[in-house]
């Protein structure tokens, strides 16, 4: 998660210099709390939070626990990741349903902070856990959002109510309703108007919207980048209208996160939802201890499997196991397992949540265009060249990287990977090592 990778690596190398500690002095948990200090505050965590954060582990990290333990060291990073579960949420927090059956869950948030692009994504995730949403804009300031929302709509197959032309928030609101009982649907999701400032009037109309429908979710959007404004704004909209949770967006952005380390702690209203992405897909719960997991480099391989399960064709993935198996892998099942990596997002972020990665790969440092290079090269094959590579010449070899846009160089280095790939499955396929979690990645081995 790109927007933690500054503070994920400072902590993790304060607590990887811990681990090793087999004694821990007094001056050693001083210069460890100011470290910790100067890396919360540098991510722009709201300096309440950074107080009360270095207080509670200095108090812990001196108690007769720590001090008479064998290993101190990991005594005082447990102590420190419980402290950014506390300050994250500690556990969960799930979308209020509706007992009637019909839940209506209303956006909220500025202008630019994603409210329509998120509208789309909750919807998509909702979908996929069963549910039938519809999808309403009443932004009747812009026109242009409601039909942002309509394409977004039609691209994840959800059904959408629009009305471009009318002027009244509230009768747009209300005719959702109908129509989505009307169709059936378990889910209203409405995106409202959002100005570039909190003013008065953008708040009555929400308060109207809000009073006519009775939301069961009331959910703010957050922008991720805006660092402590992000904290004044949801205590404004929080005054105003009683949000129940929020959103945060933008965290694949290159700031430095101190709004999700600060806004739950400084509001009492939990992160139900994070946007990881612009793509549609990269929408997820919010778990506060995998997060926490994460900024202290000890990965997240739980919400990695969940990721994988999401995107990869399990039936695919035994196929290629199976063929693997009998040491039958090509060219062409290596394509299919590219396309199906491809879809789980960034390289860069799902590495990060592998445990000792995260925090340990500076941004940008993962080519992301290598997949995308690796499948132009194998799709300019024959079936045949991908059914056996061993017939790739030189003048074949020459045709592919023309046909690909590259060189003959990089389709000589796809062939030595292939290779290479082969031979390290047949040896996990052989002795049978992380088999499990391996094909739960749907890497095929």
């Amino acid at each position: 998660m790109a927007i933690f990778e500054g503070l994920s690596s400072k902590l993790t190398d304060i607590t990887t210099r811990l681990r090793g500690k087999s004694r821990l002095t007094d001056q050693d948990i001083k210069d460890m709390m100011r470290e910790i200090r100067l890396a919360l505050l540098e991510a722009d965590v709201n300096y309440q939070v950074v107080k009360e954060f270095v207080a509670d582990v200095t108090e812990k990290s001196r108690g007769e626990a720590v001090m008479k333990s064998l290993t101190p060291g990991q005594m005082v990073v447990k102590i420190v990741n419980e402290k950014l579960v506390e300050i994250l949420g500690e556990s969960e927090s799930k979308l209020n349903v509706s007992p009637t059956g019909f839940t209506i869950i209303m956006l909220y948030g500025l202008q630019g902070v994603g409210k329509t692009t998120t509208a789309a994504k909750l919807a998509l995730m909702l979908k996929k856990q069963g549910k039938k949403p519809l999808l309403t804009s009443v932004d009747v300031h812009r026109p242009a959002a409601a039909k942002q929302l309509a394409v977004l709509a039609e691209q994840i197959d959800v059904p959408h109510y629009i009305r471009p032309e009318e002027k009244s928030a509230v009768k747009i609101a209300k005719e959702a309703v109908e129509r989505g009982k009307y169709l059936l649907c378990d889910t209203l999701i409405v995106d409202t108007a959002g100005r570039m400032t909190i003013d008065q009037e953008m708040m009555d109309e929400l308060i109207e919207i809000g009073d006519a429908v009775n939301p069961t979710e009331r959910l703010l959007i957050v922008d991720a980048m805006i660092g402590q404004e992000a904290v004044n704004v949801a205590i404004a909209f929080n005054e105003a209208i009683a949000i129940d949770g929020f959103i945060m967006t933008k965290l694949d952005g290159d700031a430095r996160g101190g709004a999700a380390l600060s806004i739950r702690k400084m509001t009492g209203i939990p992160i139900k939802m994070i946007a990881t992405g612009e793509r549609v897909e990269d929408f997820e719960a919010f778990h506060p201890d995998r997060l926490a997991s994460r900024i202290l480099g000890m990965g997240d391989v739980l919400s990695l499997i969940e990721r994988a399960s999401q995107a990869i064709d399990e039936e695919e993935a035994q196929r290629a196991y199976e063929r693997m198996r009998k040491n039958q892998f090509t060219l062409e099942d290596m394509l299919t397992q590219l396309g199906q990596v491809k879809k789980m997002g960034s390289m860069q972020d799902m590495l990060g949540m592998i445990p000792g990665l995260s925090g340990r790969l500076p941004d940008g440092e993962i080519d992301e265009t290598q997949f995308d290079r690796f499948r132009s090269i194998i799709q300019s094959m024959t079936k045949k060249e991908r059914e056996n590579h061993k017939v790739l010449n030189a003048s074949r070899r020459k045709r592919i990287a023309a046909g690909s846009g590259t060189q003959v160089s990089d389709v000589n280095q796809v062939i030595r990977q292939f290779e290479q790939m082969q031979k390290m499955m047949k040896q996990f396929s052989g002795k049978g090592l992380g088999k499990g979690l391996l094909r739960k990645l749907g890497l095929g081995f």
